[in-house]
């Protein structure tokens, strides 16, 4: 399977059945599934919706109010209960589930995008299934709006700040039609879209979505920024039996949008760029050999020279003692912390600042060779 990450974003309509609470059957089903791949070796985050479904049941709620404060207060109600359906259901495959609320301002931030970033790889590496969602409670902005506003593109967000694979979004429908099947019993599906137009986000403005906070558009949109940064993305039905691994085997089904570059290419594009770049390391020749022959990451003992006023998060370039371009990097340290723990080795570091962001002053998964 050429598929080694992937996110899965499940929205309200699928989770719900169509109803007014969460589905237990369809989660389920759907947990399973993902345990099903979890066993085999796919690494895989879900991006889940259902909070508000889950915090209007537990309440007992029966009449519609759509303002955004009292969203925000049934999310919260929500979260806990979301949480511990997936937590029970996860729990008869043995697998340990975690939690992560983000917001759009957690992920523009560059400290926040470092540690967002880190958190969710640290957790695929133990093989932990995190359930991410947007955390509604604070994620408004001056307009009263949420700052997502749906979870397709924070599933798009999440893709890109874990270097996925693949993003599947599950729905209540199959894919992306030529007209909305809900009223056009003649609407056909596209099994493939690879260039998103202005005449296919005609298309999915026609599509309609009647419970669910996104529709075909935040799909397409989601899509948009995910192909652009190297996944791939298939928009399917979840109700359908095992449809997670006929996705995985890459079997022709849903609507799929091919990746517009490679994950490299997208990751050089923005690092190597040099805009973003505001400091510059200079590093020994062992640690040139072990980023470039072993794959390694830049401890603080391979580094000789420190320049640029920067914080961590941002991006700075790599050069040797020759001066020689290896790279460029987002570091876990700031560039006064880099120059107290220059040439010190990885364990001196809490005792040198008196705390420490990590053993790496860059992360393998966070840098970019030559």
């Amino acid at each position: 399977m050429s598929y080694k990450r992937l996110v899965a974003k499940f929205g309200t309509n699928l989770l719900t059945g169509g109803s007014r609470q969460l589905n237990l059957g369809i989660m389920s089903s759907l947990v399973e599934q993902v345990a099903d791949l979890h066993r085999q070796g796919q690494e895989i985050i879900i991006v889940s919706s259902g909070a508000v479904a889950a915090g209007r049941q537990k309440l007992g709620i029966t009449k519609e109010r759509r303002d955004i404060p009292f969203k925000q207060v049934l999310a919260s109600v929500g979260q806990s209960q979301l949480m511990n359906i997936y937590e029970q259901l996860f729990s008869k495959h043995n697998i340990v589930v975690a939690q992560a609320l983000l917001t759009k301002a957690d992920l523009i931030d560059r400290a926040g995008y470092l540690n967002a970033r880190n958190t969710l790889l640290a957790l695929l590496d133990l093989g932990v299934v995190c359930i991410v969602n947007e955390n509604d409670v604070v994620a408004t902005d001056e307009l009263g709006e949420l700052i997502f506003g749906d979870n397709d593109n924070l599933s798009a967000m999440v893709a890109n700040l874990v270097d996925a694979d693949l993003l599947v979004l599950l729905t209540d429908i199959e894919g992306l039609y030529t007209s909305d099947p809900q009223r056009n019993p003649e609407a056909k599906l596209i099994p493939r879209v690879e260039k998103i137009d202005a005449e296919i986000e005609r298309l999915a403005a026609n599509t309609s979505s009647p419970s669910g906070v996104g529709g075909m558009i935040t799909k397409l949109e989601a899509a948009k920024l995910a192909t652009a940064s190297g996944v791939t993305v298939v928009i399917a039905d979840g109700r359908k039996p095992d449809i997670l691994k006929h996705i995985v085997q890459q079997e022709n089904i849903g609507t799929v949008f091919p990746p517009r570059t490679t994950k490299l290419e997208s990751k050089k594009r923005w690092l190597l760029s040099g805009l973003a770049s505001r400091g510059k390391l200079t590093i020994d020749h062992g640690a040139v050999q072990a980023l470039k022959k072993q794959n390694r990451s830049l401890l603080p003992a391979g580094v000789v020279d420190v320049s640029g006023e920067f914080q961590r998060g941002d991006v700075v370039e790599i050069f040797d003692s020759s001066g020689n371009h290896i790279g460029c990097g987002i570091p876990n340290y700031s560039a006064r912390d880099i120059a107290i723990i220059k040439g010190a080795h990885s364990n001196a570091i809490s005792s040198l600042l008196g705390y420490e962001y990590g053993t790496e002053v860059i992360h393998r998964n966070n840098m970019v060779l030559i």
